[in-house]
């Protein structure tokens, strides 16, 4: 494989000629007249010349260099090995090319020796990675420096190679970063689409395969709702934080004014939700139910935000709270999700209980949860009164003595009356 003379990129000049030469290169060498002086001694023609046949044997070197010293390497498939080993001829081919014009610096660098992998070898390679691999180059090179360079000619060539793996540590950084910065795009769009999913309440293909190209496999998984408070880019950025440290995985968007928080790793997200209620706004902050994976999380936020929806009926509602605890307020606010929940899990164990349990609750409710009064008004002892209240408390977990659970007890048997009296 040869390289001939190369061109600065498209659309960039050739860089202009400085005002002062550089000290002079060694004697009976002349800098090229169709190029400018640059600072520091050229390479000489002859070196040039060896380095051009020893080329395929430079990169053989370091392929070998590679298979040696990098397990990581070995371990990689083949196609990945076969990239790499482009990469590094390039990177020896290009560096002759340099010899010939340094002042080119890294412009031509990033495009001669990077533009020759995929960009899909960026992800297989890390920046690290990158070092190691133009470290192990530069170290074949630099062991063959007096075979290859002319008489006299070996400071020059180690200098050479010295500021030429400093463009190329240049090129590298600038490739990952320009990565970094489109992979981090891409991925903030996917997140976007997956909230918007789960909100919409599509659970299709497209939120699997968008989940998974996010590498998203985190079980059970939660939706938290909420004011946003500030710019949605930082706020997210925060979030991440916190969920790094707690172990969780996050994914986030703004819907609006609203923030929408999909936690994963946790089947205790009222406890995590306290991690994260500073970076939110003011006002309520909901809590959905656990979901066995994100798939089955739109019910999760499809809570959340009725109950954050709801939450202004209950003043005094603990921050963060359930989507849960809110039901009575979201069955009045409309959601059939929460009204079915409450006939379901309240009214009818109450009415399998039989229909006087019904009516002793009812009264006992009516009558500011008063045990005589209630006792006199079904025309039974008050012990009577507490079997039946405690029996109550058995089929549907909710005390009536208590001011928010008579409260959501009183609903439940409004909506299953409702319910069946149309059926």
């Amino acid at each position: 494989m040869t390289a001939g003379p190369h061109l600065p990129p498209a659309g960039e000049p050739a860089t202009p000629a400085p005002t002062a030469a550089g000290p002079p290169g060694p004697a009976g060498d002349s800098p090229d007249p169709g190029h400018p002086p640059v600072t520091g001694g050229r390479v000489r023609e002859e070196t040039i010349e060896r380095l051009q046949a020893a080329m395929s044997s430079l990169g053989t070197d370091a392929m070998a260099a590679m298979e040696r010293r990098l397990p990581w390497f070995r371990a990689m498939s083949a196609e990945n090995r076969s990239w790499i080993g482009l990469v590094a001829q390039a990177g020896i081919a290009a560096f002759m090319d340099w010899v010939r014009h340094p002042e080119w610096g890294r412009r031509a660098v990033a495009g001669e020796v990077f533009g020759t992998a995929p960009r899909e070898l960026a992800r297989a390679v890390s920046l690290q990675q990158a070092v190691e691999m133009v470290r192990i180059t530069i170290d074949v090179v630099e062991a063959r420096v007096d075979e290859l360079a002319a008489p006299g000619g070996e400071a020059e060539l180690r200098e050479a190679v010295l500021r030429y793996t400093r463009e190329v540590a240049f090129a590298a950084a600038r490739v990952y970063a320009r990565t970094a910065e489109a992979r981090g795009a891409w991925d903030a769009r996917l997140e976007a689409l997956v909230v918007d999913s789960l909100v919409r309440g599509d659970a299709g293909e497209g939120l699997k395969s968008w989940a998974s190209a996010l590498n998203w496999s985190s079980s059970p998984v939660a939706v938290i709702a909420g004011a946003a408070d500030g710019e949605p880019e930082g706020l997210i950025d925060d979030l991440r934080v916190i969920a790094r440290r707690a172990r969780l995985d996050l994914l986030a968007g703004v819907q609006g004014s609203t923030l929408v928080v999909v936690l994963g790793g946790t089947a205790d997200p009222l406890s995590a939700a306290h991690q994260f209620a500073g970076r939110f706004g003011p006002g309520p902050l909901v809590v959905g139910p656990v979901m066995a994976d994100l798939n089955s999380a739109t019910r999760s936020a499809a809570a959340a935000l009725a109950g954050l929806r709801a939450a202004p009926a209950w003043p005094d509602a603990p921050r963060p709270v359930n989507a849960s605890d809110l039901l009575p307020e979201r069955a009045l606010d409309g959601d059939t999700t929460a009204a079915a929940e409450l006939i379901e899990d309240v009214y009818e164990p109450l009415l399998s209980g039989g229909s006087a349990l019904i009516e002793t609750v009812v009264t006992y409710l009516e009558q500011g949860f008063s045990l005589e009064a209630t006792a006199r008004l079904l025309f039974v002892h008050p012990n009577t009164v507490r079997y039946r209240l405690r029996r109550v408390s058995e089929l549907t977990g909710l005390s009536p003595s208590r001011g928010r659970a008579g409260f959501t007890l009183w609903v439940a048997i409004v909506l299953g009356r409702l319910i069946h009296k149309r059926t």
